[in-house]
């Protein structure tokens, strides 16, 4: 079963840039849809932005226009591009296999705060 390892996370200023990467360890080509979740604290995991095999992308409204996930088959990982990083996208952020019940990753902790 393919596992998927996320890094990238960290503390960062309001208005800053990260970039979240996700690893798996086998291919996903066959994988139809990968996409990042998170989890603020006290809060239920959200979807953030989903991407096909095609390259298909959509994104939850609270991150439109600021993030940008996008994936390479060839090295099997799927990318978080994060701009304008406000206070609120505080969280652990998971990466996420649409396949047979799901795959998760562990999560990467990412911190806004000034």
């Amino acid at each position: 079963q393919v596992q998927l390892v996320e890094s990238g996370g960290g503390l960062v200023q309001p208005g800053d840039s990260l970039r979240l990467s996700c690893a798996a360890s086998g291919s996903i080509s066959s994988i139809y849809t990968m996409a990042w979740y998170r989890q603020a604290p006290m809060k239920q995991r959200e979807g953030v932005a989903t991407i096909t095999s095609g390259g298909s992308t959509n994104y939850a409204d609270f991150v439109k226009g600021r993030f940008a996930i996008s994936r390479d088959n060839a090295k099997n990982t799927v990318w978080l591009q994060m701009n304008s990083l406000k206070p609120e996208d505080t969280a652990v952020y998971y990466c996420y296999a649409l396949i047979n019940r799901g795959i998760w990753g562990q999560g990467t902790q990412v911190t806004v705060s000034v």
